[in-house]
């Protein structure tokens, strides 16, 4: 294949629109209102040029825009020790990719150190919600019985609607190789040689689903001072979810019968009456009850020296989305079709290449993959946990003249957290990959199923050096921070940090450094604004961030192919100079110049110009890791194939208050 006819240059613009405006209204002398709107409209077209080591040619861009309009109506009264915050929000979000370039069937040609990807992206998408948010919010500062006593309390109520149209792998995608490890449908590799393709991904169906839910918070909280010198928050929060879990779903039956029969032959049997849903035995979870307790104390009567710390249980909400696929996977599955080698008898299970197949008509397609294909289905597991974290500080604060430092310890343990694992496969008894059990033969190329096997490890220090802006003259004034962050990142379950899916099972992925591109143990962050002399109240911010880049594996995982393919966090990312030298792998500069015109009969007037990444600094990411030996060199290892940050650009706005 002549893949240089695909070369050329070209750009990947983006475009955004941001509109904001607010009223301010004093209603008396005890209350006041508020309405704001804001608009966000951006587009951009993306995903193509490298990759890992290959190449997606431009057919394959997709065009992203998201559309984001929020309008808030805030009220508030206060009176003696109360105060009363109420305010409606309505919220509507829109996020459509789709291929930039329709109409062309996708061809990945699968190459030794990469995947080389022609035609149109696979997939579009228009997500829409629809968020009516209630919330109130009280303040009680009037309580003295042992010391001063701040009591909040709120409640919310959030009534979401979603309008899902998710037409995934409805560009019909082939790949091509050169050898073909065929097993289970023919039980040898076979050479292919790119003359056909072997393999056919393609989604059809239904691709809408209109669904909703409703999500109530409260929480209590009592910021107590005993004595002076000690200062505790103690609190609660709960929240629920209506249709978190998809309550009243019911498994298809050509579904359960699959599993009834075939559930003794899969490498991990399930317990089905877990796994099967009948539309009652999913349970709401009531039990979002999540603790908060922090403090500080003063050592010195001055509260020069404060030590400080905090521990409190988050839930997270991640089961919403995957119940959206597992009633998708089947109204709009993605079939998978064997084809045979050229020179070879079709096995059971194949088809023979023609090549009127490569096309995008939906009629053949749907014809072809329907009566061949399989797809695949997902499983909630009925007593799924919801997923959860505990996390805590411990830090000590100084003030020195003018500037604050201080030290702290963070960690957080993750646990219960979703893993998606595969049913079809499992490891051997030795612990290496794999055994299978073929559910392709019997209607289903595989089963996803949920479990709570994964676990998170979050472990940071922090050192934070502060001077609040203040004049220092009449008419001069400056303030800065700056923040160093060592972090260390594990997890166990899951490949990495935001994967779900487990494979074969999370109980085969033992606790291991997240080397996938999370793991970045040097960050600095730093912050400036200051009155410019001489220049008319003009004010000068800015925004550092420098990354020392996140470790990598080199290699495929070594529970599969052992240390003579994989080395252990074997790459990390070229660092650069920036003030240090050669210590930076991230480097971005946020500047900012604002001037405030003096007040005309009550109305104010304020400029501001930005520029973002203001050095243009090439950040790279997507770094090709595949491992490399002398008998087999891999000529892209290292090789970037995406940026971490955005090119620079500039902004500029205008407030205008009355």
């Amino acid at each position: 294949m002549n893949f240089a006819q695909y070369n050329g240059t070209f750009t990947s613009p983006f475009r955004e629109t941001l509109l904001f405006g607010k009223l301010s209204y004093a209603v008396s002398p005890k209350s006041s209102a508020e309405f704001s709107v804001s608009n966000r409209i951006e587009s951009d077209i993306r995903d193509f040029g490298p990759a890992g080591g290959g190449f997606n040619a431009f057919q394959e861009a997709v065009h992203f825009g998201n559309h984001v309009g929020i309008g808030t109506l805030k009220y508030n009264y206060f009176t003696g020790a109360w105060l009363n915050e109420a305010n409606v929000t309505f919220e509507r979000f829109k996020r459509d990719p789709f291929p930039n370039s329709g109409g062309l069937p996708s061809r990945v040609y699968q190459i030794p150190g990469g995947d080389y990807t022609l035609g149109s992206n696979a997939s579009s998408q228009n997500f829409t919600q629809k968020r009516l948010g209630l919330r109130d919010d009280v303040t009680y500062s009037g309580f003295k019985s042992g010391g001063q006593h701040v009591f909040k309390m709120g409640v919310n109520a959030d009534f979401v609607a979603y309008d899902v149209e998710k037409r995934n792998d409805e560009t019909p995608r082939f790949l091509y190789a050169q050898n073909v490890d065929c097993h289970p449908t023919c039980g040898s590799v076979q050479a292919f040689d790119y003359r056909v393709p072997y393999q056919l991904s393609y989604g059809t169906g239904n691709p809408f689903l209109n669904t909703h839910n409703n999500q109530l918070g409260a929480y209590l909280q009592d910021d107590w001072n005993p004595t002076p010198r000690l200062t505790l928050n103690l609190g609660m929060r709960w929240d629920f979810e209506s249709h978190m879990m998809n309550y009243s779903y019911v498994t298809p039956k050509d579904v359960v019968d699959t599993l009834t029969r075939y559930n003794d032959s899969l490498p991990n049997p399930l317990n089905l009456s877990r796994y099967i849903s009948n539309g009652s035995n999913r349970k709401p979870f009531y039990g979002g009850f999540q603790p908060r307790l922090g403090f500080s104390y003063a050592l010195d009567g001055n509260n020069r020296t404060t030590l400080f710390g905090g521990f409190g249980i988050f839930y997270d909400r991640t089961f919403f989305d995957i119940s959206v696929d597992e009633t998708l996977k089947l109204t709009h599955p993605t079939y998978t079709v064997q084809f045979a080698n050229p020179d070879s008898t079709p096995a059971p299970g194949q088809v023979a290449w023609n090549d009127r197949y490569l096309t995008t008509n939906k009629t053949l397609l749907d014809s072809l993959t329907r009566s061949v294909g399989t797809p695949e289905a997902w499983l909630i597991d009925s007593k799924a946990k919801t997923p959860k974290s505990r996390q805590w500080n411990l830090g000590v604060r100084r003030v020195l003249g003018n500037f604050t430092v201080a030290a702290t310890y963070m960690g957080v343990r993750g646990v219960d957290q979703l893993t998606l694992n595969f049913g079809n496969s499992g490891l051997n008894p030795n612990g290496s990959c794999c055994t299978s059990f073929n559910t392709g033969a019997h209607g289903f190329s595989n089963f996803i199923y949920s479990t709570n096997d994964g676990k998170t490890w979050y472990d940071a220090l922090s050192l934070q050096m502060d001077r609040p802006y203040r004049l220092s003259s009449a008419h001069f004034g400056w303030g800065a921070g700056i923040a160093y962050t060592y972090a260390t990142r594990s997890v166990s379950g899951v490949d990495a940090l935001g994967d779900e899916f487990s494979f074969p099972t999370a109980l085969g992925i033992p606790k291991h450094s997240d080397n996938s591109g999370n793991n970045e143990h040097h960050r600095v962050v730093a912050n400036w604004i200051l009155d410019v002399p001489y220049l008319f109240g003009i004010q000068f911010s800015g925004l550092l961030t420098l990354g020392s880049g996140a470790t990598l594996d080199i290699g495929c995982p070594i529970r599969f192919c052992g240390p003579a393919t994989y080395i252990n966090g074997g790459f990390t990312p070229k660092k650069y100079s920036f003030i240090i030298p050669d210590a930076w792998a991230y480097r971005n500069v946020d500047l900012r110049v604002r001037k405030d015109f003096p007040s005309v009969s009550g109305t104010r007037l304020g400029i501001t110009a930005d520029a973002f990444n203001a050095f243009n600094y090439k950040n790279f990411a997507c770094f090709n890791t595949g491992f490399s030996s002398p008998a087999s060199p891999n000529l892209n290892l290292g090789k970037a194939s995406c940026l971490a940050s955005d090119p620079r650009r500039f902004q500029l706005g205008v407030d205008y208050d009355f």
